[in-house]
């Protein structure tokens, strides 16, 4: 038995907060925009279907750990877009959030800051594949809705490509899935040019 049932509740609260925090996605062909605790669920979800689907030699265990805490920083960061031009002072930001978390009394988790840097700057194929979906479900979801959050936001085609080029090194099978379709939302006007 625990010693303090309290302090690991009062953590699986905080962990709660994840549900907050909610990402420029729009889900459902553009019904509502996504959280990030969801993003992290079909992250995992997504992770573990593609690397079965490519008969990856992975560690399953780590590649769902990875995508579980993937996000967790953005407890206190907040979610940054992936277009932002203030995207890479976020990750201080989420690093402090991850290493909190890792001090609480409740968690018992004590690799949680060693298993977000991993998937920060990792380049095993278990990272690899986390940086690949985590890139392809928004544009997924963007593909799903017409390009909404896209046109909201004034994306342009060049900033889309430029995002997704590293995909083309590892898994070049999704990439040119991908560039299909962005090619696809180039003509139907979802993305501006350039």
């Amino acid at each position: 038995m625990p010693d303090d049932l309290n302090a690991i509740t009062e953590y699986l609260l905080e962990l709660d907060a994840l549900k907050l925090v909610n990402r420029r996605t729009y889900i459902d062909g553009g019904l509502r925009v996504e959280n990030s605790a969801e993003h992290s669920w079909h992250l995992a979800m997504a992770c573990w279907t593609i690397s079965r689907s490519f008969n990856l030699a992975i560690s399953e265990e780590k590649l769902l750990k990875l995508a579980l805490i993937h996000d967790l920083g953005e407890i206190d960061a907040g979610d940054t877009f992936l277009y932002d031009v203030n995207r890479t002072s976020a990750h201080n930001t989420e690093r402090e959030g991850v290493k909190r978390l890792e001090k609480h009394n409740g968690n018992a988790v004590t690799e949680l800051s060693k298993l977000w840097e991993e998937q920060e700057t990792g380049n095993s194929l278990e990272t690899k594949l986390l940086k690949v979906v985590d890139r392809l479900l928004p544009f997924l979801h963007n593909i799903n809705s017409e390009g909404k959050t896209w046109r909201e936001s004034s994306v342009k085609y060049s900033q889309v490509a430029s995002a997704h080029a590293f995909i083309a090194d590892d898994f070049p099978e999704i990439h040119a899935w991908m560039t299909h379709y962005l090619n696809a939302a180039l003509e139907a006007g979802w993305l501006q040019d350039c």
